[in-house]
């Protein structure tokens, strides 16, 4: 781990296969807080951006299918303790000011899990973050990890 600023922790990962990344996302998934954390997801086409994801909501009790929101851009999700998680994908957006025209400012104001794929295409306008990974596939077909932890929230999802 690496402190770039006495609030940003950085950590990086090597998850060498599919299993790697499932078991990240299980051990994120009893985390403290982890159910009203707001984390982008940030990696080129086939990092394994959604495959993360599918395994967090998984790990919290998550049933039934999930899918991407490449084409909805939102998918929301019951959590087993009740909670709510909202899924979204910006791939598909080509102007940030679809994300206020979308209504999306209340939705990040409330209470729940945010997972955010591709959250360049959204800048300036999403709330900071409580953990940023960002994905890079590797020669060997496995994936680097970068997370960094960018509130005291992410600092302890990762610490």
């Amino acid at each position: 781990m690496t402190v770039l600023h006495p609030l940003i922790l950085e950590s990086r990962f090597d998850w060498r296969d599919e299993a790697d990344c499932e078991a990240f996302a299980a051990r994120l998934a009893r985390r403290p807080g982890i159910a009203n954390a707001s984390i982008e997801l940030q990696g080129p086409l086939g990092a394994g951006k959604t495959t993360f994801v599918r395994h967090l909501l998984r790990a919290l009790g998550v049933t039934g299918r999930i899918k991407s929101p490449t084409y909805a851009v939102l998918e929301p999700h019951q959590l087993a303790d009740g909670g709510d998680a909202s899924h979204f994908d910006f791939y598909r957006f080509n102007d940030p000011r679809e994300w206020l025209d979308a209504g999306f400012r209340d939705v990040f104001a409330a209470p729940g899990l945010k997972l955010v794929e591709w959250p360049e295409k959204v800048a300036g306008l999403l709330p900071e973050p409580d953990l940023r990974l960002c994905i890079e596939p590797t020669d060997d077909d496995g994936r680097q990890v970068r997370a960094l932890a960018l509130t005291p929230l992410g600092r302890g999802l990762i610490e």
